[in-house]
């Protein structure tokens, strides 16, 4: 009795170490991804002026990124399946950081578009690899735990990237070079050099961390070990990860998580362009007032986190998310620009609420060993919406010369995902939430492919 309550305590302590050691690397590492996918809102006029790439042609470009990502997500997370998450995460940090540091000597439409290709590419299988990564380091009553916090990094990161952009936007001319030409090659490089770190900081498998002791590394193999053993038995034999394409229940998560995604990309590379539309309003201005929403969406995110916890099902909360999103874009649509930032703000408390509160669903009642492919597959068709919310939002721009029907087109889509909510089958905890933690049902066999909420 002793020996297990000593290895109890064992993955409890080496868990709290991947906590304070790892996930702050994931952290920057997400920081470096946020800069690179989303600089190119704050460059956009910039590069109309001096390149001459229209708003079209900007949400386009914009788009061809997630054409891209979708295309390379599932090859490339059958790479790191072989080559491992650790090689994998530094080759794709390595790979994007490279272009988008080429993004500086973009000269015309064409290379604008290539090169947007290339870094979706080049990024594809980031956040699967990611995943796979707590799977196999993080016990599975923990796993949900970090992989929201990884998740609300992403505002974090997005509250950055405002002005970093705007501080660096305003070099404009030093060295004789362009503001835009700052934004790209200095956070092009960034990502080069923490790619490289990376790689020697984290570690490929748990017996390798140096910073657990022998028995916090045996202990942590066994449970996670034991996990997959309880899973292996429950799940029916192996899935053939192509056939889970054709999973309702998966299709569904992507029409769900396309709708956020919509909210996500069409203020990640628009937002700039509505905060501009205020009087006085500056690059550096601009940087700093568009990290508002950002801020707004990390407290509403931590709220979120904190009742989802306590919640038994988490669908309800999801539906208020979207909701919430949803009134915030549709007055912003109809407010003064400066009213229509703060509904902005409202309206990302919401999907960036939402999107954490998704991920517990599909990510619960999954295999380990079949995790990252299925949420390769949710990733990128539901990314998808990061191509059609920038370009359509480009097409509505440059033919009305106002972005007020991609807001409302928004508002209409997180409604629609809201209802699509009540239609996700669920398995839910049997027991009280205080309990929860402490007993934890297997999945049937019935149940490995259905996404379940219970944590």
């Amino acid at each position: 009795m002793q020996s297990v309550d000593t290895a109890v305590t064992d993955v409890a302590i080496a868990t709290k170490k991947f906590f304070k050691r790892v996930l702050p690397i994931m952290l920057v590492m997400l920081v470096c991804n946020q800069l690179n996918r989303s600089n190119i809102g704050y460059a956009h006029e910039h590069l109309e002026a001096d390149v001459g790439i229209g708003a079209a042609a900007y949400g386009f470009g914009a788009g061809l990124f997630f054409i891209a990502y979708a295309i390379f997500e599932l090859p490339s997370n059958v790479m790191m399946e072989k080559y491992g998450a650790k090689v994998w995460l530094a080759r794709i940090m390595v790979s994007w950081g490279i272009v988008s540091f080429l993004m500086a000597f973009v000269q015309n439409e064409m290379m604008f578009y290539v090169l947007r290709f290339l870094l979706g590419a080049a990024e594809a299988g980031f956040f699967p690899a990611v995943i796979f990564y707590f799977a196999r380091w993080v016990p599975a009553g923990q796993r949900g735990k970090a992989t929201a916090i990884f998740i609300a990094g992403s505002s974090i990161a997005a509250a950055l990237s405002g002005p970093i952009a705007g501080m660096l936007l305003s070099l404009h001319d030093v060295l004789g070079i362009r503001g835009w030409q700052w934004l790209f090659g200095f956070e092009g490089l960034l990502s080069v050099v923490v790619g490289i770190v990376v790689f020697f900081l984290l570690d490929a498998k748990i017996q390798d961390a140096k910073w657990l002791s022998a028995g916090e590394k045996a202990a942590l193999v066994d449970a996670i070990a034991a996990e997959d053993a309880q899973h292996a038995t429950t799940s029916g034999g192996k899935i053939n990860r192509w056939k889970m394409l054709l999973n309702p229940q998966i299709l569904l998560l992507c029409g769900i998580y396309f709708s956020i995604q919509l909210s996500i990309y069409a203020n990640t590379f628009w937002l700039p362009t509505i905060v501009k539309q205020i009087p006085g309003t500056t690059d550096l201005s601009v940087g700093f007032l568009s990290a508002i929403p950002w801020v707004c969406a990390v407290v509403a995110m931590y709220f979120a986190a904190k009742m989802q916890d306590k919640a038994r099902s988490k669908r309800p909360l999801l539906v208020v998310a979207l909701l919430v999103a949803a009134v915030g874009t549709l007055a912003a649509a109809v407010a003064t620009p400066v009213l229509a930032l703060v509904f902005l703000a409202i309206a990302a408390m919401g999907f960036k609420s939402a999107s954490p509160l998704f991920w517990t669903i599909p990510q619960s009642g999954l295999h380990p060993l079949v995790l990252a492919p299925a949420i390769a597959i949710i990733n990128s068709l539901g990314n998808l919406g990061g191509f059609v919310a920038p370009f359509g939002f480009g097409l509505i721009k440059e033919s009305t010369g106002s972005v007020v029907p991609g807001l409302f087109a928004l508002a209409a889509a997180s409604t629609l995902a809201a209802g699509l909510v009540y239609f996700l089958k669920e398995r839910r905890n049997p027991v009280s939430p205080e309990d929860a933690s402490k007993q934890e049902e297997a999945p049937t066999a019935s149940e490995h492919l259905v996404p379940a909420t219970a944590r």
